[in-house]
């Protein structure tokens, strides 16, 4: 079972390497005119766009594949105050270079739209929305040339609205009116309140979705399913994918904060999971979803090297 790891958008180990810097509404409007307020917005894109190269080059140096970028790369690229902004054509060649760098080196590549994006909403208004902050990451993806849907955005079934399963019937009605381009790039995940890795898994087998399993919040919210008895099962909706299952792994912060993650991953859980994986004897990849970003990848990459049934290949890469 060969394993991959990666991290969320933020690099600690590169100076002043933020790709997702970003400017209010509040000020953008206090700017004297539009030419202003447009010229301080590619500023800062600039400045995203280059350092999210870096950092893909960073990865690279550290055999790291398995990437998420950040939903900031354009900052309010969704807000009508900027509607008129071409941010596509403005930066088309240095979208070009990070696709081109991904497709090089065969990158895995993905983005988690905003909690706000919500496409089982009844809310006419939250729907437009919602399609709109997906159309501006898909436009990204195509702007890099990632036209291929296996780079895909990470999504959550919603909220409940009063009514669950009223809730996951509008998920899947709205999720198949949605554009090809849209509904083809999306993943499914559990959440952490709400929709239990079940739920999901079955709301994605209905209507042919990937299914990210996070584990974390499989932790926080379930109805006393084991993950050894549907993990195979979740691993099955990718059969169809060019790349292998994904998962989420993160440690609670503490036992009052149990929902919110920890700095680092806890070697001990992180291991266990492994073992229930190993049964299904299938290669996966794991986002680690930690405030320690890079770096705690590379500690837990390290701390795998205690056991004797794993294989370190490499900082981003282990068998089992």
């Amino acid at each position: 079972m060969k394993i991959r790891l990666g991290y969320v958008a933020m690099t600690l180990n590169l100076e002043d390497c933020s790709p997702s810097k970003t400017v209010t509404v509040k000020a953008l409007t206090s700017l004297p005119d539009d030419k202003t307020r447009i010229n301080k917005l590619r500023r800062i894109t600039k400045a995203n766009l280059t350092n999210t190269l870096r950092i893909l080059r960073y990865n690279k140096a550290y055999n790291i594949s398995v990437y998420r970028f950040t939903s900031k790369l354009v900052p309010l690229a969704t807000h009508p105050i900027v509607s008129n902004w071409d941010y596509i054509g403005d930066f088309a060649d240095d979208f070009k270079q990070i696709g081109d760098y991904v497709k090089e080196n065969q990158f895995r590549v993905s983005a988690h739209p905003d909690h706000f994006t919500l496409i089982n909403s009844p809310s006419k208004e939250v729907m437009e929305n919602s399609i709109k902050d997906l159309d501006y990451h898909v436009k990204v993806f195509e702007a890099m040339g990632l036209e291929d849907y296996r780079y895909k955005h990470v999504l959550h079934t919603g909220g409940v609205y009063g009514d669950k399963s009223s809730s996951i019937k509008r998920f899947k009605e709205n999720f198949i009116k949605l554009p090809d381009r849209i509904r083809n790039r999306i993943i499914l995940e559990n959440d952490d309140k709400v929709y239990t890795a079940k739920d999901v898994l079955e709301i994605c087998v209905d209507v042919g979705l990937p299914m990210v399993l996070d584990v974390h919040h499989h932790n926080c919210v379930n109805n006393g399913e084991s993950l050894e008895d549907i993990l195979y099962e979740i691993f099955d909706t990718w059969k169809d994918e060019y790349f292998k299952p994904k998962v989420h792994f993160s440690t609670p912060k503490n036992t009052r904060q149990f929902r919110s993650h920890a700095d680092d991953i806890d070697i001990n859980d992180f291991y266990q999971f492994l073992k229930i994986s190993k049964k299904t004897e299938i290669d996966f990849d794991i986002m680690l979803e930690a405030k320690n970003k890079d770096q705690a990848l590379l500690n837990l990459s390290n701390e795998l090297k205690q056991f004797s049934d794993i294989k370190w290949i490499d900082e981003g890469h282990f068998e089992m």
